[in-house]
């Protein structure tokens, strides 16, 4: 059996920009379902946060019975869940729409999985209380800045509808991976919301405030929105649910092989249940077989799977990889164009050339 690649060199991010500072994470060199935060992938809109006293306290008001402050130590004496899920940006995959969009051209890899340790969004509430006309929870950063479409000076701010937020697995984490939260991925408090887009999960929380009606940020109503026509808005709708996709670790795009037999590697992913099936084509599409799935996939986290592949005949193969989740979602043969370019879940495709 042939391995596609092993090195005692470690992989470094992948940069798109640096400040602000996007990088991707190099895809096919993690290993497990655990990613370190070395190549934890890096999405901002503005510079990195200054710290203050105040940073390490999280307000909750507007329409609660008793608006409060909750320190650090606060929520680390609060009872805690712990959740294990994939965190993808919803531009990931934005560089392989065809024609291109405008945006950050993410490949393949604006997406991480780890474990998140903190307390559930509802059990705060439990100590606030919630107005009947509350609608939804507006959760603000302390990171800020200019964006290209204005001159004033916004912080990232974000909300979720009330259903969302109350779920027992949107918490408010300070922990990843046993650890505290790294800084540059939202230290000291992180919303965390599992089977959404990344941009859901609001790093370094400052405040959160509940309201009576739709909140309208730039990072709600402009940003993070699916337009599906190109001239005009008609038609548009919020960015939410990750879509069920799949990526191909091993082999690499464009990889030269010789003769012989290949593990075929990669990772699945859904917002919506569970992935209960991986097929893979070596023939660009025409006779698809199914996969071998890891372990039994869980809520919220990626599965991995592979495929044996005797290479016996010289020549060019694209090889294809389509998921299946529990939902009945499955990967379609091109994605759904937007005119920001979010969301991208066309079936994978690579080709390599065995000589």
């Amino acid at each position: 059996m042939k391995h596609f690649y092993q090195s005692e060199v470690k992989p470094y991010l992948i940069t798109k920009s640096l400040n602000p500072e996007n990088q991707e994470t190099p895809i096919h060199f993690l290993n497990g379902d655990l990613v370190d935060e070395k190549l934890f992938y890096r999405r901002n809109h503005f510079s990195y946060p200054n710290f203050s006293s105040s940073f390490y306290f999280l307000p909750i008001v507007g329409l609660v019975h008793t608006p409060r402050t909750f320190s650090i130590q606060d929520l680390y004496s609060l009872p805690s869940r712990s959740i294990k899920m994939v965190l993808e940006c919803s531009g990931d995959k934005r560089g392989l729409f065809e024609p291109k969009l405008f945006g950050e051209q993410w490949e393949k890899g604006a997406i991480s999985q780890g474990i998140w340790k903190g307390v559930s969004l509802r059990t705060l509430l439990e100590h606030t209380g919630l107005v009947n006309s509350a609608k939804e929870f507006v959760f603000e950063a302390y990171d800020y800045g200019e964006r290209p479409d204005s001159d004033s000076i916004f912080n990232f701010s974000r909300s979720l509808p009330i259903e969302k937020a109350l779920e027992p697995d949107t918490i408010i984490a300070y922990e990843y991976n046993n650890q505290p939260i790294p800084f540059k991925h939202g230290f000291p408090l992180r919303l965390i919301v599992p089977g959404w887009y990344g941009m859901a999960s609001v790093k370094w929380l400052k405040k959160i405030t509940v309201i009576d009606k739709e909140f309208n940020g730039p990072f709600q109503t402009i940003d993070y929105v699916y337009y599906p026509n190109k001239e005009n808005d008609n038609g548009k709708f919020p960015v939410t649910t990750v879509h069920v996709n799949s990526t191909i670790q091993y082999p690499l795009n464009s990889q030269l092989l010789h003769k012989g037999t290949y593990m075929i590697k990669g990772i699945a992913w859904t917002g919506n249940g569970r992935i209960s099936k991986v097929e893979i084509s070596i023939d660009d599409g025409q006779t698809w077989e199914t996969c071998q799935l890891a372990s039994a996939a869980n809520k919220y986290s990626w599965i991995s799977w592979n495929y044996k592949w005797e290479a016996v005949k010289k020549g060019e193969y694209t090889i294809k990889s389509k998921a299946t989740d529990s939902q009945g979602n499955v990967q379609p043969s091109e994605p759904f164009w937007n005119r920001k370019g979010y969301g991208y879940n066309a079936i994978e495709k690579i080709n390599v050339k065995v000589e």
